[in-house]
């Protein structure tokens, strides 16, 4: 769901949200809120993330991270993917607080409250900002 601002939202502005379980992203500068996701979705990143992570690090690839971690593309664009992949190449993209550019892969787990947003305005974003890969999963179709 997308909140209407009377003007463009920030990072500094993202930064100062109360920590009260909604997630919140920014795109284009308008501040996006969702709720907690529901089970099937979160039990299908563990998969996905335990899955992806054995085989980097086995590989020594680089580093898997799930939400919610902020990835700031720009100062009015900061998502939280339900997954991403940092190659170790481009490590020094990840701070203590956040990844600051592009991920290598992003992965989106779609629910009812997000799909429409995963597969426009992220999608986009996405590829304005570099991502080499984006996936969407729908855990309700098995794709």
């Amino acid at each position: 769901m997308s909140v209407k601002a009377n003007r463009i939202v920030t990072y500094d502005d993202y930064r100062r949200l109360p920590d009260d379980g909604k997630r919140y992203e920014i795109i284009e500068g308008e501040l996006y809120v969702t709720p907690a996701p529901g089970t099937l979705h979160q039990f299908t990143v563990v998969q996905l993330a335990t899955t992806l992570n054995i085989q980097i690090q086995k590989k020594d690839f680089g580093h898997v991270y799930v939400a919610p971690t902020d990835v700031v593309l720009s100062m009015t664009n900061v998502v939280q993917p339900d997954l991403c992949v940092v190659t170790r190449e481009r490590s020094r993209i990840i701070t203590r607080s956040n990844i600051v550019e592009a991920p290598d892969l992003v992965i989106e787990v779609l629910s009812e409250s997000t799909a429409a947003v995963d597969r426009g305005a992220k999608k986009t974003l996405y590829e304005q900002y570099g991502v080499r890969e984006y996936w969407i999963v729908d855990p309700e179709a098995g794709t």
